[in-house]
């Protein structure tokens, strides 16, 4: 193995470990799930477009593509608010392990998106996940509705690797960053009237040590994981990627052990259920393995 890809392996398992922080971050900042989000985006956006112009990495684009772009983001946005929302209403590592899923449910959406047929072994993988969840959610009754906001976090990450897909062509990656987070900022700005009214919260500002959490969840585990990324992006495969990626559920529920003693308000029938969908996602994944092997050989 080359040092450029032992380098990249590297940078892209400390991007994962990174981006395990974000739930544990997400329970100790005192805002609600929209408020936390929406100064996330802020914060990150401002300090893109100041770093993006010493760079002189800003680059023009038409508006009916910042459009497209922007629609993106903003889905994003919805994923980044039903993520901390199931952090809010259940745990990090309730939260976390319906994000799992989010592999498995793209082998249904992905298709459908793309008009492809359905893949039979795929859908399988993807039931047994769904025994996983199924399992989690009747013996942790208490977590139901943090179980409903994490599965749709987990539908809505999925829709924007998805719909990013039919953009990345053209685009350089910062560019793609910038305006997707910009475009998210936007149209959760716009949504966050209704969404007050709808759960009205006291506490608009943060305070005390929200900001440095905030600020560590916007450079660090946003910006820095960004430049990570894109450098293992160029190195590794997308296999590998996605295998390293699977870790990240399993990474940020081990920090929650650790700095909340989460393990004490979960059954045993919780890490059954896990259990059951990291087996899925690794099954999924040695059946790509399989299905690359053939095609790499000399």
């Amino acid at each position: 193995m080359s040092k450029n890809i032992q380098a990249a392996l590297l940078r892209m398992h400390l991007a994962v470990f990174i981006w395990g922080f974000t739930g544990v971050l997400g329970r100790a900042i005192q805002l609600n799930e929209g408020f936390l989000v929406w100064w996330r985006l802020l914060i990150t956006v401002v300090s893109l477009w100041v770093l993006f112009y010493f760079l002189g990495w800003i680059r023009k684009i038409q508006r009916k593509e910042f459009l497209k772009i922007a629609a993106i983001g903003t889905v994003l946005a919805l994923h980044w608010l039903c993520f901390y929302g199931s952090i809010k209403y259940a745990n990090v590592s309730v939260a976390l392990t319906c994000l799992a899923t989010s592999g498995l449910f793209s082998a249904i959406v992905e298709p459908l998106f793309f008009r492809k047929r359905i893949n039979a072994t795929e859908l399988f993988l993807g039931l047994f996940a769904l025994a996983g969840i199924a399992i989690i959610y009747f013996s942790n009754l208490e977590f139901s509705i943090g179980i409903y906001i994490g599965l749709a976090a987990s539908l809505f990450t999925v829709l924007v690797s998805v719909m990013n897909k039919k953009l990345v062509e053209g685009y350089e990656p910062q560019t793609i960053c910038l305006y997707q987070l910009s475009g998210g900022f936007l149209g959760l700005t716009l949504m966050m009237p209704l969404y007050n009214w709808l759960f009205p919260t006291d506490v608009l500002v943060p305070h005390g040590w929200d900001w440095l959490w905030l600020l560590i969840l916007s450079w660090l585990c946003t910006i820095v994981t960004f430049f990570l990324y894109i450098y293992a992006l160029r190195r590794l495969s997308a296999f590998t990627m996605n295998l390293t990626l699977t870790l990240e559920p399993v990474y940020g529920i081990i920090l929650a052990f650790v700095f909340y003693n989460e393990s004490k308000d979960l059954s045993d029938y919780f890490y059954m259920g896990f259990g059951l969908i990291l087996l899925a996602v690794l099954l999924q994944m040695r059946r790509l393995t399989k299905q690359k092997l053939p095609s790499s050989a000399p």
